[in-house]
């Protein structure tokens, strides 16, 4: 499977970036049925062409209105008009993850709840058929990372709905301070708006991490030309390439996460093995990462138990309230720990079975693993009968290539 590498460091935009995907080989008729399952086609026409600007070939890609669509579009009405679509749920996770963001972005810097955000540029057709059209073409195009080069701060001002605003625009600024993104920039930077609000929400929501391969085979090239003509090149590249070594995976892990948590302990010996269980419930409902408890010799030659909580720094609060509120310790101790996580995502496959629920997860050496999870291997044995081995035997055996539905998370 091959990795893609997005070189945005002339400019990126949203036009740009789809642009280059069609012409590294996305039929455009995937783009357009992706966007006819969205009920948009009275708001626009498509525009896909090869131009040559400031001597460089590549594809430009336009919306034209047959209306202009609407500028006051919410991030709720947005939400809505996704989730009624016809399009599948992996394309739907995609395109509303790019609008979150955005919309996060937009939240803080406008000061509004998430929902009541408006989008004003970004509302308009031609930013939503982007984005619509780049998540489409990923989802076609199936690699296995998406790596990128930062893309440029830019400089100057930009007239916009709200007014002149400097450049890089709050949203950009928002979005690249909350993804870690490098904006590169220095005295000698061209003038202009080079890095759009939707471009780089659509860089963050796509990328596995920011690095270039020292050594790698070039299996195809896409270009896309932007719309504004600075007088020198303005294009984006996309290049679907074979990393040598292995090498974008062992870059990519070395941004296997390293979480800060805190462990919530006690040794209790005068409380029922009712009320631990009752309480441990409790601890996991509360938002506990996980609960253990262990037999324990205590004074008095008494037998008790330690009961062990982890959980986030964030929840430490809520869940020390739980420990004393539930009245069975007098005192906890607390200290804190880390711990080093590979990425995981949940997804399907098909086997002879059914469709069954699986979980994968990406190694050191970036080999994927899957493995059915355990309510799945419980429920098929309940319902067959038979024992969870041989069920967990049965579907590995059968099983089809895993479908995710939900982004790699920690």
């Amino acid at each position: 499977m091959n990795d893609l590498l997005i070189d945005c460091s002339l400019g990126l935009s949203g036009d740009m970036l789809l642009a280059a995907l069609v012409d590294l080989g996305i039929p455009i008729e995937e783009i357009k049925s992706s966007i006819s399952l969205m009920d948009l086609e009275d708001e626009f026409s498509l525009e896909v062409k090869e131009i040559v600007r400031n001597g460089f070939r590549g594809l430009s890609f336009s919306v034209h209105g047959k209306s202009k669509g609407s500028s006051n579009r919410t991030f709720k009405e947005i939400k809505l008009l996704v989730e009624n679509s016809r399009c599948s749920q992996n394309l739907k996770k995609r395109i509303l993850k790019v609008f979150f963001i955005l919309a996060s972005a937009e939240a803080v810097i406008h000061g509004k709840d998430l929902d009541e955000v408006h989008f004003h540029e970004v509302g308009e057709t031609d930013s939503l058929i982007d984005i619509i059209g780049v998540c489409a073409a990923i989802e076609y195009l199936k690699v296995r990372n998406i790596v990128t080069a930062s893309p440029p701060a830019g400089k100057g001002y930009v007239l916009t709905k709200h007014g002149g605003l400097p450049i890089p625009v709050p949203a950009v600024l928002e979005i690249a301070k909350n993804y870690n993104i490098k904006l590169t920039g220095s005295l000698q930077s061209y003038e202009g708006e080079l890095t759009t609000p939707t471009g780089i929400a659509l860089l963050a929501s796509l990328t596995d991490g920011f690095c270039q391969p020292s050594e790698m085979e070039i299996c195809n090239i896409g270009i896309g030309i932007g719309q504004k003509d600075f007088g020198r090149p303005n294009f984006l590249r996309v290049c679907l390439i074979n990393s040598l070594n292995n090498e974008v995976n062992e870059s990519l892990n070395k941004n296997i996460d390293r979480q800060n948590l805190i462990v919530q302990e006690a040794w209790i010996d005068d409380s029922s093995p009712e009320e631990l269980a009752a309480f441990i419930s409790d601890l996991r409902k509360s938002g506990a990462i996980d609960v253990a408890c262990f037999t324990i010799q205590m004074k008095k030659g008494r037998q008790g138990f330690e009961v062990k909580a982890i959980v986030s720094p964030e929840d430490s609060t809520r869940l020390r309230s739980v420990w004393f509120s539930n009245g069975i310790s007098l005192g906890i101790r607390e200290y804190a720990i880390s711990r080093w996580v590979l990425p995981r995502r949940l997804g399907f496959c098909t086997t002879s079975l059914g469709k069954v629920r699986f979980k994968q997860f990406k190694k050191p050496d970036g080999t994927l693993i899957e493995k059915p999870e355990y309510d799945e291997l419980y429920r098929l044995s309940n319902n067959l009968g038979k024992s969870m081995k041989e069920i967990n035997s049965q579907i590995i055996k059968s099983s089809s290539e895993f479908s995710p539905d939900s982004e790699w998370s920690w």
